[in-house]
């Protein structure tokens, strides 16, 4: 199954599919094609005076009233009989373009409430709600295919999960407001703290996981480094946010079931060993199983 955040991306290459840089694209063809209409409504006009000039002027040089006045009239109606084929025409031209420019700007239209639509599924589908990183659905998918990614071009893949540390006090003591806040929080500094190749998770409640293909150790511990220390302020309090941690690198063959159990059996590693010590320093060495 593809990537929800990939079809969020990447448009469909559909040629039967109207973009909205097509349909603008075709106002302005219009725009132009009415320019080029008037144009030639006024070159008719002028070929038409000509074409009248051209008929009286033999008439003239014969010095015949009778003969010049025949020509003269037979010219004019001529004329306005053209006038008024041509006229008809121009109308009808008229009436099209503006029918068309009302299909294209009720197409755009539709096209912008599909899009509003398609990005609000997207987000209930693909995104958490309350932190708006990706849920666990799509971190599962994300996972596989970094997965595959690593087997074909042999990359490195790093697996980090993340436990909040005492979030059911700080629910039993600020309500569940403040314990939202923490986590929505949390999450805004985990988004900040990673690269943009790299996916923040929320598995559920407190837990997050964060999938950095392509990453070194030093660099896990960077990502940490950025993320510790957060302290919320909340009803003039003041809610440190401390957090076990636990991560692992991809073996060649592995399963995603088998590489999240090793990387949280080194987040319960972490989280044992902080409650063993009654507190973390803030860049301890950080457990990583053994590849």
């Amino acid at each position: 199954m593809a990537d929800l955040s990939e079809t969020s991306r990447e448009p469909r290459s559909d040629s039967q599919t109207l973009r909205p840089e097509d349909i603008d694209q075709h106002l302005r063809h219009l725009d132009h094609r009415q320019w080029w209409l008037w144009s030639a409504s006024v070159a008719v006009i002028l070929l038409l005076t000509l074409g009248v000039a051209s008929f009286a002027f033999p008439a003239m040089l014969s010095r015949e009233e009778n003969t010049y006045s025949f020509f003269l009239n037979q010219s004019v109606r001529a004329l306005v009989g053209m006038v008024l084929l041509f006229s008809v025409y121009l109308v009808y031209q008229q009436v099209m373009i503006y029918r068309l420019r009302g299909q294209l700007a009720q197409q755009i239209r539709s096209l912008a409430k599909v899009e509003n639509l398609a990005s609000e599924v997207y987000k209930l589908a693909a995104l958490d709600q309350l932190t708006g990183l990706y849920n666990r659905r799509s971190g599962e998918q994300r996972l596989a295919q970094e997965i595959s990614r690593a087997q074909r071009h042999g990359r490195p893949l790093t697996v980090l999960l993340m436990d909040l540390d005492n979030l059911k006090q700080v629910n039993d003591s600020y309500g569940h407001a403040g314990g939202d806040l923490v986590i929505k929080s949390f999450a805004e500094r985990l988004q900040r703290a990673i690269r943009g190749s790299d996916q923040a998770v929320r598995l559920g409640g407190d837990e997050f996981m964060v999938i950095l293909p392509e990453c070194r150790a030093d660099e896990v511990r960077h990502v940490l480094g950025r993320v510790e220390g957060l302290a919320i302020e909340y009803n003039n309090d003041k809610i440190p946010c401390k957090f076990s941690r636990g991560w692992t690198d991809y073996k060649p063959g592995e399963s995603p079931q088998d590489l999240l159990k090793r990387a949280d059996d080194a987040l319960y590693a972490n989280k044992r060993a902080g409650k063993q010590s009654g507190t973390r320093p803030a860049h301890s060495p950080v457990p990583q199983t053994v590849a």
